[in-house]
């Protein structure tokens, strides 16, 4: 069965650090593009950072300097480090992955920045 399952949010307070990692049952792994979005209360969906199938990155403004996304084709899993949070990084974050003429989305992980 193809998925992907987030793991690692949570609740942490201004400043501080969470890894979310993202383990995908696929075959092929290293041909997709992955990316992580996000979706706070009230918003629209956004792209918060991307990672190529050559492992170049992309990310958002907003977290540009703050947020790592990486690979390892080795555990079919990508992960979203993400350091000097803050409140309005409140959101729910989701894991996409893109290629092999497929769209498949994580169930998504809770992360809570507040004081």
């Amino acid at each position: 069965q193809v998925q992907l399952v987030e793991s690692g949010g949570g609740f942490v307070q201004p400043g501080g650090s969470l890894r979310l990692s993202c383990a995908a049952s696929l075959n092929h792994f290293s041909i997709y593009r992955f990316d992580w979005y996000r979706q706070a209360p009230g918003k629209e969906r956004e792209l918060a950072a991307a990672i190529s199938s050559t492992g170049s990155t992309n990310y958002a403004d907003s977290v540009k300097g703050r947020f790592t996304i990486s690979r390892d084709n080795g555990n079919n899993t990508v992960y979203l480090q993400m350091t000097i949070l803050k409140p309005e990084d409140t959101a729910v974050y989701y894991c996409n992955a893109f290629g092999d003429q497929r769209d498949i989305w994580g169930q998504g992980t809770q992360v809570t920045v507040s004081s």
